[in-house]
C-alpha cells in the first residue's frame, strides 16, 4: 500500500534531511550551558551565535537582534504583549488584520479585557488588506500594527512594506508574522520596514518546538519570560542548542534554496489547480487573483462537503476551510472574513506543496481527489 501523500505543509513540514543531521550531531556532541565560561560552554554558545546568524542572514538581520523561542505561537505573543508592555504610557491601542492567526488575536482580546483598544482592519474579496484601511485605523495612541505576511490558508501575500510606511509616519511600531512565507519568498526586514517578525520553525523544514522573534535595535520591549537574562535580556531560558541550530541550518538552507524551491512549489501547485480545474465544474480558488504564496491553493469544490471529501478520499493528507465540533461545521474566519458564502467555505480543501513533493505525487493525488468527489 503507497504511504499517504501529505499536501498539507502550511500545517507543517517534514525535518529537512540536512536539518536533522546538524540537530543530532549537536544533541550528541554539543551538551554545554551557553552561558557557562568553560570549553563546553564556549563550544555550546558558539552553536548557538552561529545559528542566529544564520538566521539572521535569511532576513537581512544583524544577529543581535534575533531572539530564538519555542516556536511562532510564543514569538507572535512576545510581539504583542512585549511591545504593548513596553509602549504602555505612550499609548494602548493595537492595530491588526481580521485574518491574524489566533497567536496574534487571542493576546490582543487580552489587551481588550484590561482596557485596550484593538482595531481589527478588514480585507477584501482575496483576502487582501488594504493599506489605507490600516491608516484609517491608526490613531494617535496607536503603538503597534501587526499585520501577517501571508496568510497561512489564502497564501495571499499582505501589503506589509506600504502598511509600515504608513505606520511609522504615524508613529507606531510594526509587526509581521511571517511563519508562512519564510523559506518560500524572499523577506527582508529593511525591506519590509517593520520592528518585529516572527519566524516558526516547523513552517520552514526545522523541528517543531523552535522559532525566532527578530526584533529591530531600539525597540522597546519587556520579557515576558523572565530569568537569568539569557538572549540580552530579551527571553530568559537555558537556550536550547540542538534546536537553535536546527533553526539556523533551515534558515541557510532556505537561503540557498529559495529561488529553485520558489519554483518547484509553484510548479508543482499549478500542476494540481490544473488538474483539478480540468476534473471539478466551478471550482473556485480563492486568493486566485492575489500575489500568493508559491505553494498554496485554496480551492472550493461547489456542492461537496471538505469534511466529507477528506473522508472518502484515502491517501492524501491536507486540511479543509472548515472545522467540526461537536458535529456543528464552523467556516474559517479567513473565509468569512473575505465574504465567502458559508456553503462555499464548507467545500473548501487547503493543499499545499513543499519542495519533496514530486510530480507523480501531485498527479496521483488529483486523481484521488476527482475519483472521490465522483
Amino acid at each position: 500500500m503507497s504511504p499517504p501523500i501529505y499536501l498539507d505543509y502550511n500545517a507543517s513540514t517534514p525535518v529537512a534531511p540536512e536539518v536533522l543531521d546538524v540537530m543530532v550531531r549537536v544533541f550528541r556532541d554539543v551538551h554545554g550551558n551557553a552561558l557557562s565560561g568553560h570549553a563546553f560552554g564556549r563550544a555550546a554558545r558558539e552553536v548557538v551565535e552561529g545559528a542566529r546568524a544564520e538566521v539572521a542572514a535569511l532576513i537581512g538581520a544583524s544577529p543581535d537582534e534575533i531572539v530564538f523561542t519555542s516556536g511562532g505561537t510564543e514569538s507572535n505573543n512576545a510581539a504583542i504583549l512585549g511591545v504593548a508592555e513596553a509602549a504602555a504610557a505612550r499609548g494602548r491601542h493595537v492595530v491588526i488584520s481580521a485574518i491574524e492567526h489566533a497567536s496574534i488575536d487571542l493576546p490582543c482580546v487580552a489587551l481588550s479585557a484590561r482596557g485596550w483598544g484593538v482595531a481589527r482592519v478588514p480585507v477584501d474579496g482575496s483576502g487582501v488588506v488594504d493599506p489605507r484601511s490600516v491608516e484609517a485605523a491608526i490613531r494617535p495612541d496607536t503603538v503597534l500594527v501587526s499585520v501577517m505576511h501571508a496568510n497561512n490558508e489564502t497564501g495571499a501575500i499582505q501589503p506589509v512594506a506600504a502598511i509600515a510606511r504608513s505606520a511609522k509616519a504615524k508613529g507606531a511600531l510594526v509587526h509581521t508574522d511571517a511563519a508562512q512565507s519564510l523559506g518560500k519568498v524572499p523577506v527582508s526586514v529593511d525591506e519590509l520596514g517593520i520592528d518585529l517578525l516572527s519566524i516558526a520553525g516547523h513552517k520552514l523544514y526545522a523541528p517543531q518546538g523552535v522559532g525566532a522573534l527578530y526584533i529591530r535595535r531600539g525597540t522597546p520591549f519587556v520579557p515576558s519570560q523572565l530569568g537569568a537574562g539569557h538572549q540580552g535580556n530579551r527571553r530568559s531560558g537555558t537556550e536550547t542548542v540542538a534546536l537553535d541550530a536546527a533553526l539556523g541550518a533551515a534558515c541557510a538552507l532556505a537561503a540557498k534554496e529559495l529561488t529553485s524551491r520558489r519554483a518547484h512549489l509553484q510548479a508543482m501547485r499549478d500542476r494540481l489547480e490544473e488538474k483539478l480545474r480540468a476534473g471539478v465544474r466551478g471550482l473556485v480558488v480563492h486568493a486566485g487573483d492575489a500575489k500568493r504564496l508559491p505553494n498554496t491553493l485554496y480551492a472550493a469544490f461547489p456542492g461537496v462537503d471538505a469534511i466529507d471529501l477528506l473522508a472518502r478520499v484515502d491517501g492524501v493528507a491536507t486540511g479543509s476551510g472548515a472545522a467540526c465540533h461537536s458535529g456543528v461545521t464552523t467556516p474559517s474566519k479567513v473565509l468569512t472574513a473575505m465574504g465567502v458564502a458559508p456553503e462555499l467555505a464548507r467545500a473548501t480543501l487547503r493543499l499545499t506543496t513543499g519542495r519533496s513533493t514530486t510530480p507523480e505525487e501531485i498527479d496521483r493525488a488529483a486523481q484521488l481527489l476527482l475519483a472521490a468527489l465522483r
